[in-house]
């Protein structure tokens, strides 16, 4: 398996609920790219305080390594992608394989 993990600083002028519908619409390829068998996501929440300003994280599971590159060209996901990008500050992704 491939875990694709994401962390996202949402710009200040960003409202929750805009948020929220960003989470809404990257729950939406569940179902509809190939290999993409779950996708958990939630804010920072750690008295730790190592975010770096990162205020979300994502993490999606692949049932393999090619599911994943498949996944990365893939219309759907370009089209969430086209709806969360301009709505961040920064991002990060790691990919690995378990």
């Amino acid at each position: 398996m491939t875990r694709h993990f994401g962390m996202l600083q949402f710009r200040q002028d960003v409202s929750q609920s805009e948020i929220d519908e960003c989470f809404t619409a990257l729950r939406s390829m569940l179902g509809k790219i190939p290999g993409l068998l779950k996708i958990e996501h939630g804010p920072y929440d750690s008295s730790e305080g190592l975010n770096d300003g990162f205020t979300h994280g994502f993490i999606m599971t692949f049932d393999s390594p090619q599911s994943r590159e498949a996944y990365l060209p893939h219309p759907v996901h370009e089209k969430v992608k086209a709806f969360i990008v301009p709505k961040l500050e920064r991002v990060v992704v790691f990919d690995f394989n378990v």
